[in-house]
């Protein structure tokens, strides 16, 4: 195993220090592991907040989406492991201005399990409004070991980034959260892996993959999903990607999507723009039109090579409007 680390066991901690020394408009809470915007507490009236989390090694995801118009506060587990509701409390003080907070979970049944625990315990020390929107996104699987059903996935990333923006608009508790359960219920992703992720604890993959094949429908902590396939070109990868996307909300000619390709640590921008190439053919092929994009590793699983694909139907304006409004944070940024 080659990785620019230290100590296994400090992995985490150390990167915490590294994104405190790179992004000073963040702040870093090193005892509880989390990623709070400098701008916390508020000064300029209560803002509904976000706080998401989840096990580390999906970098950017959740920590490179904490600033304006997305997260408010990331909670850092272990790697692949869930944060432990004591973070998830703290954030959830720390960041709430007096209009509520969000938690946005992935469907990972220590995360679901954890975060229902954190909001309990908030509302009885604080008295703080919380509201949970659980992600589920994932059409590869209906049940795993490490789910309650459909893995979230993809459409955490867009979910934080709409929901978010009405968030900053001074929007209430409950209106933020209907927006992001209408993204959740309106989105639909599937991966595949070309190798396997390196947990750097273990020093070794988590599975073998032969040269000549592929895991279809992964999941992003080196799950396995739907069956194991012989590789084949991106054209094809591309079809048995976005056919069980597209059947199972299911997408109709006319409809218009957020296009999403997402590298999972291991593969470069070449071939994922190759990839949303072909994704692009097979949605105008149906009638379906991508009338926004997002291309690169955001939600990702170590140094596993793969992708994932995540289609977003907009079903009304106000998405649109709230996607396309302004975002910086150290992952995501635009409208600035």
């Amino acid at each position: 195993m080659k990785k620019l680390i230290n100590d296994p066991a400090d992995v985490v901690s150390e990167a915490l220090l590294g994104v405190e020394a790179a992004h000073p408009e963040l702040r870093v809470d090193h005892q509880n592991k989390i990623i709070y915007r400098g701008d916390t507490p508020r000064t300029g009236g209560p803002k509904v907040a976000l706080i998401s989390g989840g096990g580390s090694g999906h970098e950017p995801l959740h920590g490179g989406f904490v600033g304006l118009g997305m997260l408010d506060a990331a909670c850092c587990g272990e790697v692949f492991t869930s944060p432990v509701p004591d973070q998830m409390v703290a954030a959830t003080k720390t960041v709430d201005s007096g209009a509520g907070v969000l938690h946005v979970v992935k469907n990972y049944t220590g995360d679901v399990m954890n975060f229902e625990m954190a909001a309990e315990i908030a509302a009885a020390e604080t008295g703080v409004e919380v509201a949970s929107v659980v992600t589920n996104d994932d059409v590869a699987v209906e049940d795993s070991t490490w789910t309650a059903g459909r893995r979230g996935v993809g459409v955490t990333v867009l979910l934080e980034k709409i929901a978010g923006a009405a968030a900053e608009e001074g929007r209430p508790l409950a209106d933020v959260a209907d927006i992001a359960r209408k993204v959740n219920a309106n989105g639909r992703s599937m991966g595949i892996a070309l190798t396997s992720c390196t947990v750097p604890a273990n020093g070794k993959p988590t599975f073998e993959l032969g040269e000549t094949e592929m895991e279809i429908g992964v999941g992003i902590h080196g799950e396995p999903g739907r069956h194991r396939g012989p590789l084949v070109p991106a054209a094809e990868i591309a079809q048995i990607l976005v056919d069980p996307i597209l059947e199972d909300l299911p997408f109709q000619r006319g409809d218009n999507v957020i296009a999403f390709v997402n590298g999972l640590g291991g593969t470069p921008l070449i071939e994922l723009y190759l990839m949303y190439n072909e994704v692009s053919k097979i949605l105008a092929g149906k009638g379906i039109s991508p009338i926004r994009s997002l291309v690169g590793p955001y939600i990702t699983s170590l140094d596993m090579a793969g992708c994932s694909v995540t289609l977003l139907r907009v079903v009304d304006d106000e998405l649109l409007a709230l996607w396309d409004a302004p975002v910086q944070t150290p992952a995501l940024r635009w409208g600035i």
